[in-house]
């Protein structure tokens, strides 16, 4: 999923068929251009080969014995600056599993999946549209 972060807008949806990693889906079917910079969570290790503008928390705890306590303190504080980035994109992500039928198991058939949770992302769309123009 693409969300824009200033207008919290979903641009692109993607989905695909069976289990698969997260970077692989990335990798799969989209294309982003370097100068936009990406801000992914933990699951898209080693997506800077792929995409080199991208911030993603990095993990410490396979590093703590070769790292001193002052760059512990400041991979936290990078991390919790990607994390407080990202809020937006949560909530957006949130809005969409507000919807059931997203954040519980798909039980209908397959095919029609993707169409619903581009139906679902645009319903998300228009609420947050009427939500920036009262604000």
């Amino acid at each position: 999923m693409v969300i824009d972060k200033r207008s919290e807008k979903i641009i692109c949806v993607s989905v695909y068929n069976g289990k698969a990693h997260d970077l692989t889906i990335f990798k799969d079917t989209l294309k982003i251009t370097p100068s936009i910079q990406v801000l992914a969570d933990s699951g898209y290790r080693g997506i800077q080969k792929v995409h080199a503008n991208t911030l993603y928390p990095k993990k410490h705890k396979d590093d703590v014995k070769r790292l001193s306590d002052e760059q512990i303190k400041a991979l936290r504080e990078t991390n919790s600056d990607i994390s407080s980035k990202r809020m937006k994109v949560e909530h957006v992500i949130g809005r969409i599993k507000r919807f059931g039928i997203i954040s519980e198991r798909y039980r209908n058939r397959r095919k029609r999946f993707g169409l619903r949770l581009n139906l679902i992302c645009g319903i998300v769309n228009f609420e947050n549209s009427l939500r920036m123009a009262v604000t």
